[in-house]
């Protein structure tokens, strides 16, 4: 910008820089428009140079932000301005401030179109940028055949042709009906002739675009491509100014190849020979080098070549050398380029058969798996996946599986299913096929889909000589002191129905099978509790004759849940009882399960769709499912002082509804069609219920889960009787009366969720809020299911967190409205800095008609949610115990007042809150010992020791020491333990409602972090 005699704006330039905040610069700005103004509108006979002095600062007020809404028609008329400073100024004003439909430009199309068809190149080069940057409409009918004209011209000078070029192909990606390029192939084939770079480099942008929308008209033109390729790489009369570190316009290399890949195939043999020979030459003369320009330049060839040779489906000995390239590449320190040799050898191998020597470099792809970038981590997961076959199966599923233990939750899901897929696809026998799928549950947790598990059941069932393995197998897992709730439905479910095949051996007695499985009870959820009802059917009626004593056990928790809230429940345990009184009458009822009849699995299913995909889908899905799963946080600190609200990506899944409920075994209806129990349906009002994927998908050919929780048993429960309870769940910030009343009791569910990670939050005759969470070390991940019930949609939801000053919460904009029969989710991250026992609070509220509700509702982001079980033995006890001396870092109190229970139940507490019980370490019986380590910013692995000395004569009193590394976490622990020994009741977990039977859902449910995979020997 010539500044030179143009005092007046270089003094408004100082103004502006010499503004001491933005207040004074927008007075400077404001003074200066008027000015402006004024003399567009006083003065109608401006010189052009008064007009291009004021319009070039009406373009710098506008490049500082502000709005410039008039003299657009003074900057237009200087385009017709005989002089280059005015006519360029008139350019740019109007290139910038003028969109594409602005009726002033069809004021300036004659102006424009003459300085294209005249002779002066400065003039042609200014018009040509501005159509190609606005690229209208309007220009393209008018200007577009000159433009070609141009381009073509044999008189015109490079530098005008290569703008030329550029401009017409933004006219055509703009406007690709209105410009005619009929019959331009022969022109085409002449521009590729082109000696010069420049234009030549332009051309071949155009040329990609029209070869993407219609390869068919310009076969003639791949000899010409290939021409150029051999000029480039053969370093044939190519300027200093277009090589590049030595490498001839690597540019215009990548947009010949691309060129050539939108053709289906190259049928000239003396072409297609030349085309490889030139691949070749690019493939041996491609390495990495310490210089990253030359790096990325020599690379992005490459991998372009690599593409085309893949396009072409070129001889295997090329493809060998290709793959054998790639090895280098994947093995180097640099991370982009192993993510590209990953990436690539995945796209090779789903559209060539190169397996047997990708095989090769199988050690370095599973060293990718350890890599610091989780982008590589993925691509070396989705070749290893590629890659797998009968021979190499079991050693690439070992790995997986210790690769497992170490994953992101971001992973784990994603390399759970694949696991699974393998697993079944190349076992080499069922019974590793068993171990595989156990230990896959027994490490990752909720991770596991329940299809997955449904699967395994499948297998038992259908092969007998398999049966005595598997129930010894889901012994072993069972005995194990923490186990998943996943491990527990599958185990539960084979004992119960198997184990009677090893009833002489020892250990399987089912008296203690029965102890086994009944003393992990209160630890489960009500879906898991319908499936350990049925196994004690089971083991009732393998039981033959009946031994009194555990018939009058299991009667007697069968009369337990007789008054269960949760109908199927309830109907198993009364069923259950009326029919072990009948006798025989139980063994024809509940017979063994017959074979299933032979179906593909869902998970096969999925792994075929997938490899169906061609190449170049399957990184466009890889692509998709990055940007799907990056969640761009942006912090927003209102200067009101309230919590930051925190804006992520958006993810919304299909409603379900639920028609019926099904009966204690349907899910596992055989080929004779034998049920257990029959059906029983709802009443006709029962509502939806939208938060199923709580629980995952539920194949229809799956086995027994919890059946769809019917929302009429809890209407019953929103009487006012309620509303203290309630009270102490919805957060006392602010006092709001809602005349829709909550459904069930809004405390009970925040107690349930404190101790269990999936289930209801809260629920009311419009909307359904569910969570699920996984957690790691100080790190935790909640999902909030927001379910619209009804037919009418949802509005003006809202949703801030409140977030404690130890937690730091992000949560997902929630969106506005939610559909009727809709369900979105709204992730929660969230960061653990310090041990504190205060709880985080959900302000949620939306409209649905004239009702406006409003709650605050406690999030389960509580201490223990940090806590990881770790065992210890007496040689590490002791010395910590020891070396932990006084308060404040070893605290002692006698607590009164307790709730009577067994030391075995309190075990089971301490469990539940995370904390491993070792047995043995207090010489005296009456004592428990207990540890756990804690996690947070602050302390990070800290660990805790909890010592409870109880009084058999009393069990409302005991004394409890606790000691840490830290004094606040001390005594955070202590209260947390006497909050849950004397004021929290124990309450049943929270009614976790599941997908309906005839429902698929589309993706698998976010995941819960297994507790019992995340122990490390902290000591």
């Amino acid at each position: 910008m010539a500044l030179s005699g143009m005092r007046g704006l270089s003094v408004f330039i100082s103004d502006i820089r010499n503004c001491q905040n933005k207040e004074l610069e927008r007075l400077r700005v404001d003074k200066e428009l008027g000015n402006i103004r004024t003399r567009f509108k006083n003065e109608k006979g401006l010189a052009p140079y008064e007009k291009k002095k004021y319009v070039w600062k009406m373009l710098y007020i506008f490049m500082l932000g502000y709005d410039v809404d008039f003299g657009h028609m003074e900057a237009v008329s200087l385009i017709s301005a005989p002089k280059y400073p005015e006519k360029q100024v008139g350019y740019i004003e109007t290139a910038c401030l003028i969109n594409e439909n602005h009726d002033f430009l069809r004021l300036a199309i004659n102006t424009v179109r003459n300085d294209i068809i005249g002779r002066n190149e400065t003039f042609q080069c200014l018009a040509l940028t501005l159509v190609g940057n606005i690229g209208g409409r309007d220009f393209s009918e008018s200007l577009a055949p000159d433009v070609q004209k141009l381009l073509i011209s044999s008189s015109a000078r490079p530098l005008v042709r290569k703008k030329a070029a550029l401009c017409l192909l933004r006219l055509y990606r703009k406007n690709p009906d209105v410009v005619n390029v009929d019959g331009w192939s022969d022109r085409m084939a002449q521009l590729l002739d082109e000696r010069d770079l420049g234009v030549l480099t332009s051309s071949m942008s155009l040329f990609v675009s029209l070869v993407s929308n219609n390869h068919e008209a310009y076969w003639s033109c791949i000899p010409k491509c290939v021409r150029v390729l051999e000029r480039l790489v053969r370093n044939q009369d190519i300027p200093q100014e277009y090589t590049y570190y030595g490498i001839p316009s690597p540019w215009l290399q990548v947009k010949t190849m691309r060129a050539l890949q939108y053709f289906p195939t190259i049928e000239d043999p003396s072409t297609r020979r030349s085309l490889f020979e030139v691949l070749q030459r690019i493939l041996m003369g491609t390495d990495v080098v310490k210089n990253v320009n030359k790096n990325n330049a020599s690379h992005a060839v490459l991998f372009e070549a690599l593409a085309l040779v893949m396009h072409l489906d070129a001889e295997k000995e090329m493809m060998s050398q290709c793959v054998a390239l790639l090895g280098k590449f994947i093995a180097v320190r640099e991370p982009n380029i192993r993510y590209l040799g990953l990436e690539n050898m995945t796209r090779m191998l789903m559209v060539t058969d190169v397996q047997d020597i990708i095989k090769r470099h199988q050690a370095q792809i599973i060293t990718s798996l350890k890599d610091p970038d989780i982008s590589i981590r993925r691509r070396a997961l989705d070749l290893l996946y590629g890659m797998c076959d009968v021979s190499n199966a079991k050693d690439i599923v070992e790995e997986l599986l210790q690769y497992l233990s170490s994953a992101e939750f971001a992973m784990r899901e994603e390399l759970s299913l694949k696991i699974a897929i393998l697993a079944e696809k190349f076992a080499p026998d069922l019974s590793w096929y068993v171990d595989v799928i156990l230990q896959l549950i027994d490490k990752a947790g909720d991770f596991v889909s329940d299809d997955i598990w449904f699967r395994v059941v499948q297998f038992v069932t259908n092969n007998e000589d398999l049966q005595p393995y598997a129930a010894v197998k889901a012994k072993e897992y069972l005995q194990k002191p923490a186990v998943h709730e996943t491990m527990m439905k599958v185990s539960a479910y084979i004992l119960g129905e198997y184990s009677h095949l090893l009833a002489r051996r020892p250990g399987f007695h089912p008296k203690e099978i029965f102890s086994l499985i009944n003393e992990k009870l209160p630890t489960v959820s009500l879906s898991s509790i319908s499936i350990l009802i049925s196994t004690y059917a089971k083991i009732l009626m393998h039981t033959q004759p009946p031994d009194p004593e555990l018939q009058s056990q299991i009667w007697a928790i069968f009369r337990k849940y007789e008054s269960c809230i949760d109908v199927e429940i309830q109907q198993r345990a009364i069923e259950y009882l009326v029919l072990s009184k009948k006798g025989e009458a139980l063994m024809d009822v509940l017979a063994e399960m017959p074979k299933f009849p032979e179906r593909q699995s869902a998970l096969i299913k999925k792994a075929e769709s997938s490899e169906a995909d061609t190449a170049e889908q399957s990184a466009i899905k890889l692509r998709a499912k990055q940007m799907s799963n990056a969640l761009v946080v942006t912090d927003q600190h209102p200067s009101n002082g309230s919590p930051p609200v925190n804006q992520l990506g958006l993810v919304k899944v299909p409603s379900t509804s639920n028609t019926g409920h099904k009966s204690v075994d349907q899910g596992l209806t055989p080929a004779n069609g034998a049920l257990t129990i029959v059906d029983t349906q709802p009443p006709a009002s029962s509502s939806p219920d939208l938060l199923g994927d709580l629980l995952g998908p539920l194949a229809a050919e799956g086995p027994p889960s919890a059946a769809a929780q019917p929302e009429q048993d809890m209407v019953s429960r929103t009487e006012s009787s309620a509303g203290m309870e309630n009270a102490l769940a919805i957060a006392p910030i602010d006092e709001h009366t809602n005349t829709v009343q909550p459904i069930g009791d809004i405390t009970e569910r925040f107690l349930s969720l404190c101790l269990k990670d999936s289930g209801v939050l809260y629920e009311d005759p419009y909307i359904q809020m569910g969570i699920k969470a996984e957690w790691r070390a100080h790190q935790g991940r909640l999902v909030l299911f927001l379910g619209n019930k009804n037919t009418a949609p949802l509005l003006s939801v809202r949703a801030l967190i409140l977030p404690p000053s130890h937690l730091k919460m992000e949560l997902s904009l929630v969106p506005k409205t939610i559909p009727p029969r809709a369900q979105v989710q709204c992730p929660l991250e969230v960061v653990n800095l310090r041990p504190s026992r205060d709880v985080a609070v959900l302000d949620f509220s939306y409209k649905f008609g004239t009702y406006v509700v409003n709650a605050k509702l406690r999030l389960p982001a509580v201490l223990n949610k940090f806590f990881h079980p770790v065992s210890v033995t007496a040689e590490d006890f002791f010395p910590q115990w020891r070396s932990l001396t006084g308060p404040p870092l070893k605290l002692q109190e006698v607590v009164r007042g307790v709730r009577p229970m067994s030391l075995l139940e309190m075990g089971n507490l301490f469990n539940t809150l995370r904390m491993t019980v070792s047995p043995g370490l207090d010489p005296n019986t009456n004592n428990l010992v207990a540890s756990t380590t804690f996690y947070s910013e602050s302390t990070r692995a800290m660990l805790c020791l909890i010592r409870i000395e109880t009084d058999p004569a009393d069990r409302t009193q005991l004394r409890m020491t606790v000691a840490s590394g830290d004094p606040t976490l001390t005594f955070e622990l202590k209260e947390l333990i006497k909050e849950h020994l004397i004021i929290m009741p124990t309450v049943n977990p929270a009614p976790t409602p599941a997908v309906p039977p005839q429902v698929q859902a589309t993706s698998p449910p976010p995941s819960v972090s297994d507790p019992g995979a995340l122990l490390a020997g902290l000591l």
